[in-house]
């Protein structure tokens, strides 16, 4: 997984800034700092244990959830349907963000005539600021407290991409979008005293083995790669974690990144021909049902295991650690202050 031949040295460039996460000082022409930052701290052990989680089924959860509340973005396809079918399927009501009305409408009916549970959706692309932040302000008019919000809809492309805002697409979607909501969200968190935050994030994050490139956040300047592109996305969520998780904290409030499995999902549709062919005969066909994914989602939102826990990161249900830069939390802080300079000339502030 560190894949240490995938990455060219020379996306790298000489920077007279100092170096803590994928920046080059002139002290260090040869070796990028941040390899020599993390090396020491790789474990092979860390990879063995990531690989053995891969064969573990996910622990299944058979309490009810009557009544509760459930706000899921994605859930008109793949893990995110699935994970609304499971919540539906013991009692809980739901609140859909996805894009599109027409299939938005057959889960809603679906969901409701199998289940008889309320649900709801509402319509946003979470790649676009201000979709982004109407959904946050939607459920903070939302009067029954929000008992598990998975932060769920996700992509990968080939090729780099630009949201109207003029961001790279794995960026605002994967992180932009879970930061800014779960911000927006925190007053009601804070009256409500309670509920679950889960982040479907990905293994993919180890490859971005040696953390973000703080000045390069965007792939403006380094060749666009779809597979790093995803990995350098689902590191920020992972890295945002940890600063949300402690503001939340006092609130009774758990937030968890999971790992969801190898599954068959829709994503990658937006690719060319050549990768739907290998997704359709390589990659789906050694893949397990999203049903495996919706277990590990209802356990991590409603098992009584998880009471208490927060600021961890789960392959399915599987606590795991992290890999060296996404637990490094001076990444955290650069990451948040670079966030910020980027939301603020967009007019948010967080």
């Amino acid at each position: 997984y560190l894949l240490i031949r995938n990455y060219n040295l020379s996306e790298f460039p000489v920077q007279n800034t100092p170096a803590i996460i994928g920046q080059t000082t002139k002290e260090s022409h040869i070796i990028n700092p941040a390899i020599k930052r993390y090396w020491p701290q790789y474990q092979w052990s860390n990879v063995l244990v990531m690989i053995n989680n891969m064969r573990k089924k996910p622990a299944h959860c058979t309490d009810r959830f009557d009544g509760r509340l459930v706000v899921n973005s994605g859930a008109t396809a793949g893990v995110g349907y699935h994970t609304a079918q499971k919540y539906a399927a013991m009692g809980a009501g739901i609140i859909m963000i996805n894009r599109n009305k027409e299939k938005s409408e057959r889960v809603q009916k679906e969901l409701t005539e199998t289940y008889g549970v309320p649900v709801q959706y509402f319509l946003a692309d979470l790649s676009v600021l201000a979709d982004i932040q109407r959904v946050g302000e939607y459920l903070l008019t939302v009067e029954q407290p929000i008992d598990v919000l998975i932060h769920n809809a996700g992509v990968h492309l080939e090729k780099r991409q630009e949201t109207p805002d003029g961001l790279e697409v794995n960026f605002a979607l994967h992180y932009l979008a879970p930061l800014i909501i779960t911000d927006t969200l925190i007053p009601k968190f804070k009256k409500d005293q309670k509920g679950r935050i889960i982040f479907v994030g990905s293994e993919a994050y180890r490859f971005a083995a040696w953390g973000l490139d703080l000045d390069d956040l965007q792939w403006i300047r380094r060749k666009y790669s779809g597979l790093k592109a995803y990995a350098a996305g689902k590191l920020a969520q992972i890295l945002t974690m940890h600063r949300l998780s402690q503001e939340l904290l006092p609130y009774n409030v758990s937030l968890l990144a999971m790992h969801p499995g190898v599954v068959r999902t829709e994503s990658g549709k937006e690719n060319g021909r050549l990768y739907q062919w290998y997704k359709k005969h390589v990659i789906d066909k050694n893949s397990d049902s999203a049903d495996v994914s919706a277990e590990a989602l209802y356990y991590l939102g409603v098992s009584g295991d998880i009471n208490g826990k927060t600021d961890l990161f789960y392959h399915l249900t599987t606590e795991e650690e992290l890999n060296p830069p996404a637990r490094d939390m001076e990444a955290v802080d650069a990451l948040w202050q670079k966030t910020n300079l980027i939301l603020q000339e967009k007019g948010i502030h967080l």
